[in-house]
């Protein structure tokens, strides 16, 4: 179905240009910050760019090559629109991805009952959204902050 990766300059797939830009990363020591930076993006922009996602900008794609010296078939690959499928079990065996399930199980209706009070009946978007994760000290313990900025979309009355 998806095509691969082999000497020739045949077309990479979105695998394929993850695994060699991970190894990549990991042997040039770069931070996920570092990443988005250098292709305008916030650190979970970049990684979401990375790990296929998402579809990249022809100039984050050469962005992404040029940082992380990669064969330019992978920019190809970066650009391609991905096929949003979970790449994890169900449920989910990773104890940090378990959690974020978790977290929308357990404050998902109290979340949900509160927008609605907000904002009407509508949904946020997961597509015209913003995700970011950053760290903050506070109380002689690291916090993770994570931030959800999606547009609120209405439903339509017909």
């Amino acid at each position: 179905m998806f095509p691969t990766h082999t000497s020739g300059g045949m077309a990479m797939n979105k695998r394929e240009a993850a695994r060699l830009a991970l190894r990549a990363k990991a042997e040039y020591g770069l931070s996920w910050e570092e990443v988005g930076q250098a292709v305008g993006r916030t650190s979970v922009g970049a990684a979401m760019l990375v790990y296929g996602y998402g579809a990249a900008t022809p100039d984050e794609a050469a962005a992404l090559v040029r940082l992380l010296k990669l064969p330019k078939e992978a920019a190809a690959a970066f650009e391609r629109v991905p096929f949003r499928a979970p790449q994890q079990p169900w449920p989910p065996t990773d104890p940090f991805i378990y959690r974020l399930y978790e977290i929308v199980l357990l404050y998902g209706p109290p979340l949900k009952n509160v927008a609605h009070e907000q904002f009407g009946d509508g949904i946020i978007s997961a597509v015209d959204m913003m995700l970011d994760l950053q760290k903050e000290r506070r109380d002689g313990a690291d916090w993770a902050v994570v931030t959800w900025r999606g547009k609120w979309l209405t439903y339509r009355r017909f």
